[in-house]
């Protein structure tokens, strides 16, 4: 039997189910991103402008697009050798992951499907990738 794979993502992980036969190996990965940018204080706190402000924020969006870039790549990674590929999650993450996907040949042709999906627990999510494989 081939290898199915689910994966839910969202910003700060990413929870991979592989399915081969009667064997299923979960992973994780944690992005690492920061979170989103909250300046501290009021206007103009501590003597900033809002223009420094808007630099910032522009800065640390910059920033979180390269750390999610990276944490892609590493999901991408772990896909590599899977018959068929499930993405579910309940934000932007699988989106972005499913664009980053469509850029490998190999890999995207694997993809069956792009669900969103809420938070679940480890057992409710294999049982759901099973379930998705299966029928």
């Amino acid at each position: 039997m081939k290898k199915q794979t689910g994966l839910w993502i969202d910003h700060k992980e990413a929870i991979v189910v592989s399915i081969e036969g009667d064997s299923v190996v979960v992973q994780r990965v944690e992005s690492g991103a920061e979170s989103h940018f909250k300046p501290s204080g009021g206007w103009k706190a501590s003597g900033t402008s809002v223009a420094q402000s808007i630099s910032k924020e522009q800065s640390a969006e910059e920033s979180r697009k390269h750390q999610y870039h990276a944490f892609y790549k590493k999901v991408i990674a772990l896909l590599g050798d899977s018959a068929g590929i499930a993405l579910f999650g309940p934000g932007e993450a699988k989106i972005e992951l499913a664009k980053e996907i469509s850029k490998i040949h190999l890999v995207h042709e694997k993809v069956k499907a792009v669900e969103t999906s809420a938070r679940m627990t480890e057992k409710q999510f294999i049982a759901t990738v099973k379930a998705f494989f299966t029928a």
